[in-house]
Order: C-alpha cells, then sequence, then structure tokens
C-alpha cells in the first residue's frame, strides 16, 4: 500500500534571528516578535485540522517566550533543536557549537520533559564538527541538508570536497536525514529584504508546493515531504489562508501527516530492512 507522509514543520526563532545578526533596534525585534501571533494562529490551524507537527524552538525562544512555547507542547507537537541562539554552527568555535548544543537541550528537556531526538541547525548550515556532535549526543535524526526530496537517508561523515580533486565520500553513520529544501521553505517566497524574490503573491508558492507533494505521489510508492514555515513569515493572514489550502489539497490527495520522529522512524524500520536490519 502507498504511503505517502507529510511533516509540517515550524522554525519557531521568534527574537533570535535579528539578535544573531546584531539587529537590536525596536522594529528589528518587532518583526520577531510577531512570531508570537503567527504561533497561536497556527496552533489554532493545526488543532482545527487534527495535524500532527514539529516545531524547531532556539532555546533562546524557549527561555524568552515559556508561555508560548509550553502552548506548543501542551497540544501534543513535538519540539527539535535548533540552536540555542540562531548563530550558524559554521561560524562557532568548537567550544561554542558544544555549549549551544548543550544548553538548548536543556532548555529543551525542561520545556518537554525529554531531550530532542531530532535537529535542525540555524539556516541549514553546518560545520565540520555537527554530524559527530549530533552521534555523540544521541540525535536520531538530522534535517539540514538536501540530497533528496522525498527519501530520508543514512548521514555520511568525513565527506571531502576539494576544488582540484575528485569527491571523497565518506561512511555512512547511524543518523538519519531527513531532507529539506530552499524550495519548501516560506522564508525564500516571503521576506524582504532578505531575499530577492520576497514578498511574492502565494498563489504560484502554493502551486509549487502541492506539484511536489503530487509528484511524490504519482512516482513514488513511499516517501516523506518535508516542508519548513517560520510563524513570523507564514502567520501573516493571507499566508495563513495558503497555509490552509495546502493542507486541503493534501488531505485530499491522502496524505499522512506525521511529526518528523515519528516519520523518521518508520524511515529508520525501512532502511534497515534494506541494509539487512540494523543501521551503518
Amino acid at each position: 500500500m502507498s504511503r505517502h507522509i507529510v511533516c509540517m514543520t515550524y522554525d519557531f526563532d521568534a527574537l533570535s534571528i535579528p539578535i544573531a545578526r546584531g539587529m537590536t533596534t525596536p522594529t528589528a525585534l518587532s518583526r520577531g516578535e510577531f512570531g508570537l501571533v503567527g504561533a497561536e494562529r497556527i496552533l489554532g490551524l493545526l488543532q482545527r485540522e487534527a495535524i500532527p507537527s514539529t516545531w524547531f524552538i532556539p532555546g533562546h525562544t524557549i527561555e524568552s517566550f515559556p508561555s508560548a512555547c509550553e502552548a506548543i507542547v501542551a497540544a501534543g507537537h513535538e519540539i527539535g533543536h535548533h540552536g540555542w541562539t540562531h548563530r550558524h554552527p559554521a561560524n562557532l568555535t568548537a567550544e561554542e557549537e558544544v555549549e549551544e548544543l548543550r544548553r538548548a537541550n536543556d532548555a529543551i528537556e525542561k520545556l518537554s520533559g525529554q531531550r530532542a531526538r531530532g535537529y535542525r541547525s540555524p539556516a541549514w548550515n553546518l560545520s565540520d564538527r555537527t554530524l559527530g556532535l549530533l552521534i555523540e549526543h544521541d540525535f536520531r535524526y538530522d534535517s539540514s541538508m538536501m540530497g533528496h526530496d522525498y527519501l530520508p537517508y543514512w548521514v555520511r561523515q568525513g565527506d571531502r570536497a576539494e576544488l582540484l580533486e575528485p569527491a571523497v565520500f565518506g561512511e555512512p553513520t547511524s543518523l538519519l536525514e531527513m531532507p529539506i529544501s530552499w524550495s519548501l521553505d516560506d522564508f525564500p517566497h516571503f521576506e524582504f529584504p532578505e531575499s530577492r524574490t520576497g514578498l511574492q503573491t502565494g498563489s504560484g508558492v502554493l502551486e509549487n508546493w502541492t506539484a511536489d507533494f503530487d509528484y511524490m505521489r504519482d512516482h513514488y510508492d513511499w516517501g516523506v515531504i518535508i516542508y519548513t514555515f517560520h510563524p513570523f513569515v507564514s502567520g501573516r493572514g493571507h499566508r495563513m489562508i495558503l497555509m490552509a489550502r495546502l493542507i486541503s489539497h493534501l488531505k485530499a490527495c491522502g496524505a499522512i501527516f506525521m511529526t518528523m520522529e515519528q516519520a523518521a522512524e518508520e524511515a529508520r524500520v525501512r532502511l534497515e530492512g534494506d541494509d539487512g536490519g540494523k543501521a551503518p
């Protein structure tokens, strides 16, 4: 039987993006604070539609807005790791990256009662150390890379890419990659001034998003598609209508909605079966 899985994911960055960029004027901060308005609207939509989801929340957001984050947990959604600040791991020292990982997981455990099972890098920008740290800290999946659009895969460690040499590929690990895409992220389509194509109308974006699901449905017996939203982006009124229309299309096409953890565990079982019963 065909199974076409959809993961609705939300990066609840709030103030962490402008602060990480050194943009701490009242207007810049208010843009991030609108994420609280958006989060409340999104939670209402997900409740009405009975859809589970995954929220990747920086520790800064958890500690700055505990009530908003508690509402997400109370609604039964998964909490994923998204750093403590919104600084890129590739721009951190080794000590800073370890501290970001630890501090955010402490905040997640205090909020939800357990440490995060999944990780999503701020801006999807990993350092050379990140994957090893995720394995060391017992994460089950990462969602920061783009090696496929529908099929999760085992993360490799030790890849080497040198300008004048052929690529050298490392060994697969037990960490599962839940792949993403900028095209399935609201930020590049809608935000200004960061994106040159920002402030697009929703109809064209919706056409792209539904067509990507339709392709998976028509060409794969099993697959996972991951949409990425930011409450301060998609919480705007006309974009909430867009999200509702997307959900309506996906439901009409037989989509199975899961948290990232649920989808990752199903993918892990399938991959372990293909690999002879165990992860690498």
